[in-house]
């Protein structure tokens, strides 16, 4: 069997995932194309795990999933990357990337830290959130209010009303977080945004405002749990501050936000990186990508050059720490 030859950067097929909170943004402004009569809440774009792969979409790997390339083409596409989660004896693809289009918001929840998402049989989970595109006075709720407490928090648990001790941040596009496991959270309607997060799935609900008795779906709850991770002195965060291109650089993942003025290449040979398109468009390797556009550029890509196509060209740039 003929060996596949890198010739272009690796796009996937997204993954569409109905969401009582979503809409249908990502068609009207991305263009993405959504099925019919349901409101789409995320778009997974790159994703290797048990339940969602991703798969190539064109060009000599065509119809390849990710996890195929990270177990047989580890070298070549993903340079020295290390081996990612494997809770089940097997390794995976660290990076979950996905879009998010908020109608309404996300319920007010938190991801376990890894000891106690072993404790309780999940997955641990750190998040990077980049707002693409608002609606006016759009905010998200992120860590806790300065002055509130565990004690205060539980009582307001009990009495339906946790949401008041959620602390309020008004955002823009451009706007940029970092979620670390254990930061209570909750994405604000009207925002669309890009994710970056860690292969994982785990999710702790303690709030709901009240869908089901508003006629919505009523979700399931995970009171017990939530309390046991959430970090309570975590108060009052701040949204990212950009030191230079770097947006945040962790022991999980590094992104960079290019104003991209002149061809430039996107990684050293060797390495690879995960390109997310914000605005204008661009060409690598004779592919051209547009706003909302996400692609891998493998790290033996001979041509690795990212040339911008006319004028306001901005990205996001996603590798793996060294």
């Amino acid at each position: 069997m003929t060996k596949p030859t890198l010739t272009q950067p690796l796009v996937f097929q997204p993954i569409f995932m109905e969401r009582v909170w979503g809409g249908r943004r990502l068609e009207s402004l991305y263009g993405k194309r959504l099925p019919p009569a349901v409101r789409i809440g995320e778009s997974w774009e790159m994703v290797d795990r048990p339940e969602a792969q991703s798969v190539v979409n064109d060009g000599p790997f065509r119809g390849q999933t990710l996890h195929m390339l990270w177990e047989k083409h580890r070298k070549e596409i993903f340079g020295d990357a290390p081996d990612g989660p494997s809770r089940t004896g097997v390794s995976r693809f660290p990076i979950l990337a996905k879009l998010l289009d908020a109608q309404e918001t996300l319920s007010l929840q938190v991801h376990p830290p890894a000891e106690k998402a072993q404790e309780l049989g999940g997955e641990p989970k750190s998040e990077f959130w980049y707002i693409a595109d608002t609606a006016p006075k759009a905010r998200i709720f992120a860590g806790l209010n300065k002055d509130s407490t565990r004690v205060e928090f539980v009582k307001a648990v009990k009495l339906g009303r946790p949401d008041r001790h959620a602390y309020k941040i008004p955002v823009a596009p451009g706007d940029a977080i970092f979620l670390p496991s254990g930061r209570l959270h909750a994405l604000g309607a009207g925002n669309l945004i890009v994710e970056i997060q860690q292969n994982s799935d785990t999710t702790y609900r303690v709030f709901d405002w009240d869908r089901g008795k508003k006629g919505g779906s009523s979700r399931k709850m995970h009171i017990a749990e939530a309390l046991q991770c959430i970090d309570f002195t975590d108060r009052a965060p701040s949204l990212l501050k950009q030191e230079g291109e770097s947006l945040v650089s962790n022991s999980l993942f590094s992104i960079e936000k290019w104003l991209l003025r002149t061809d430039r290449e996107i990684a050293p040979s060797g390495r690879f990186a995960i390109v997310v398109c914000l605005t204008g468009e661009l060409e690598c390797a004779g592919l051209r990508f547009k706003p909302g556009d996400f692609f891998l550029v493998p790290a033996q890509l001979e041509d690795r050059v990212l040339r911008p196509q006319g004028e306001d060209v901005s990205l996001l740039r996603v590798t793996l720490p060294e």
